[in-house]
């Protein structure tokens, strides 16, 4: 990783879920201590309104977020690339820590089915969080 903050960048497909929920975790526990990037192969044009819903109950607004078209840059420039289970290939480059996270797609899915999924997301968060940054 670099001498700076760690970068880490989410990937999905549509970068409106899952990606965006690991996002709005990542800067909500992390603060300013971590760059946080997301982005997908085939971004939406908005963010599910699920995914939304599901982090304004923990006290996370993610209504200010885009999806975002996944470049090249954005994964070299990444220490950490995260995929979020939904089979997104990613340019691979020497010295970058890549983890794929299998989690259910809450497309179409209503905020109590988008819940487990948010407090997964939270679980992975915190793990991420610890080995980043150690006390």
């Amino acid at each position: 990783m670099s001498d700076t903050k760690p970068t880490v960048l989410f990937v999905c497909v549509h970068n409106a879920g899952r990606s965006q929920m690991a996002a709005g975790w990542l800067r909500h526990l992390a603060g300013d201590q971590i760059e946080v990037r997301s982005a997908g192969s085939a971004p939406a044009d908005t963010i599910n309104p699920s995914a939304v819903e599901a982090m304004k109950e923990v006290g996370i607004d993610i209504t200010d977020q885009t999806p975002t078209k996944l470049t090249w840059d954005a994964a070299k420039e990444s220490d950490v690339i995260i995929t979020m289970g939904c089979g997104d290939a990613c340019p691979v480059f020497p010295g970058k820590r890549y983890e794929d996270w299998k989690l259910e797609d809450p497309a179409g899915k209503g905020v109590d089915s988008v819940r487990p999924i948010r407090d997964e997301i939270k679980t992975r968060i915190e793990a991420l969080l610890a080995d980043l940054l150690p006390a």
